[in-house]
């Protein structure tokens, strides 16, 4: 008999969960951005997803970790525990790096943690200059951002959950999910190298789809809706966040912000499925 093939060792990862209020008068508070994989990639093609992507061994260099502002890299080792290969910090790297490769969104701020003046016509040359060097290649996105004289900001970036693609999986990832507020000033824009669609829209809103079968997505996203759609305001959600630990894990912890007895798949988020 044959014997059993071993399981692919997951790639590290990093995605976001950009939120924003919702309009006044909106059904819901939140609304956060999701994009669509493009049909003909390997890995979740067609599927909805938040924008991310995997850890470059770039993202781990000294030269990166150096350009990071808001968290330091002690910090980031005691959040994200049972992590191996690349330092914990490089998982904000990816991040911001993913952030602005997917949706156009920078994470930026100077050596002393300003913030940048995203208003500033100069300022998104800059961010547009800065995404299509790194798309060609021309860089690691530590060198691009420096030219700008920029660094990454990690203060929006909150902590939210760990999920590792299943055993069985020829593709596997160990990834990690953040949440961030959308910049002020900034706007997310589709780009069409790995997706087909980018858009807002409100998690209970995209969690109802989710369940029609209109969108068809992998936990992570499932999860990240549901999550989100429980929360009354953009405050509460940050408020959740404060600890900066995670609140859900794979496919088995049940989320343990404000619903202590929540079971997960008995539930099954009464008052979203309708």
């Amino acid at each position: 008999m044959n014997a059993p093939v071993p399981p692919v060792e997951p790639k590290p990862a990093a995605s976001v969960l950009l939120v924003r209020d919702a309009p006044a008068g909106a059904p819901e508070p939140l609304e956060v951005y999701m994009i669509r994989r493009n049909r003909g990639m390997k890995f979740l093609g067609g599927y909805y997803a938040f924008p991310g992507g995997k850890v470059d061994p770039a993202d781990g260099e000294p030269t990166a970790l150096a350009r990071c502002r808001g968290v330091e890299a002690a910090d980031a080792e005691r959040i994200l525990t049972e992590h191996e290969g690349s330092p914990a910090l490089a998982f904000w790297v990816t991040a911001v790096r993913e952030l602005l490769e997917e949706s156009g969104i920078m994470l930026a701020c100077d050596d002393a943690g300003r913030a940048l003046d995203w208003s500033s016509p100069r300022t998104a040359e800059a961010i547009e200059r800065c995404r299509k060097a790194l798309m060609a290649g021309e860089a690691p996105f530590a060198e691009l951002i420096a030219r700008e004289s920029w660094y990454c900001d990690l203060r929006p970036l909150r902590y939210l959950s760990h999920f590792i693609t299943p055993r069985s999986s020829p593709i596997r990832f160990t990834a990690r999910f953040f949440v961030s507020p959308l910049p002020a000033g900034q706007e997310p824009r589709l780009f069409t190298e790995e997706t087909s669609e980018g858009f807002w829209i409100h998690p209970a809103e995209g969690y109802r789809r989710f369940l029609s079968g209109a969108m068809k997505m992998a936990e992570p996203a499932e999860y990240g809706l549901a999550y989100l759609a429980q929360f009354a305001a953009l405050d509460d959600l940050w408020a959740a966040h404060r600890d900066g630990h995670h609140k859900f894990q794979g496919i088995a912890d049940r989320i343990d912000v404000l619903w202590d007895s929540f079971d997960w798949k008995q539930n099954r988020f009464p008052g979203l499925s309708s």
